[in-house]
């Protein structure tokens, strides 16, 4: 059941993504030190541009609408005192942005009574913009906007498939993805969000990942 989005939330939920993106990319080329935020032997890096591009979407949130709580990777969730939460993650794929591949993406996600409702996958390298009211979704891009579909595909077999990275699999999750990946006629990596804007495009069939956040 879709749900009507105030036409004045989706349009602030794309000047989120604004300012994200002059973050984010007037950081890109000058990356500046990467931390490891990981307590473990994995490596979970963050970037000042991970950590600004959130606090100018947090400033703006709570200037423009101070009842919206946030719920976000770099920093404390902040409580809302009405319906909406925002869920951000300013870069995901930080790695593939340390790295200077052009897939990482801006996840920008409302939430009603804790149910989302609007959302943005902002590509900033590649100049894109997905977004999705539950109604309908859309891709702006070189100034024009177009309708997003997703694919017809029903047969495994003909099946595109994409995963972050096979090692994130381990036991009985490996040996799950292993069965997909062999059904499948093609299987990419390395696309993080990206790979979920190519499924709401029609042009990858299925995401399959393991251990992500809510803010994924």
């Amino acid at each position: 059941m879709s749900v009507m989005v105030d036409p004045a939330l989706v349009a602030f939920a794309s000047r989120l993504a604004d300012v994200a993106r002059v973050e984010t990319l007037g950081r890109a080329s000058a990356i500046g030190a990467v931390e490891n935020k990981s307590l473990c032997d994995l490596f979970d890096p963050v970037t000042e541009a991970d950590r600004e591009a959130e606090r100018v979407m947090r400033e703006l949130i709570e200037r423009q609408h101070p009842d919206h709580g946030v719920a976000g990777e770099e920093f404390e969730d902040r409580q809302a005192s009405g319906p909406f939460t925002w869920s951000l993650d300013p870069i995901d794929g930080t790695r593939s942005y340390m790295c200077g591949l052009p897939t990482w993406v801006t996840l920008i996600g409302l939430l009603e009574q804790q149910q989302p409702i609007l959302g943005v996958i902002d590509v900033p390298r590649l100049g894109e913009r997905y977004s999705g009211d539950g109604s309908s979704a859309w891709l702006e891009s070189g100034g024009k906007r177009q309708p997003l579909g997703t694919s017809n595909c029903t047969q495994l077999s003909a099946a595109r498939l994409s995963a972050t990275d096979p090692f994130l699999f381990s036991g009985e999750t490996w040996d799950a993805f292993e069965a997909l990946r062999t059904s499948v006629r093609t299987t990419r990596y390395g696309h993080d969000g990206y790979a979920y804007a190519r499924l709401a495009a029609g042009t990858l069939d299925l995401v399959v990942e393991c251990g992500l956040k809510p803010h994924d």
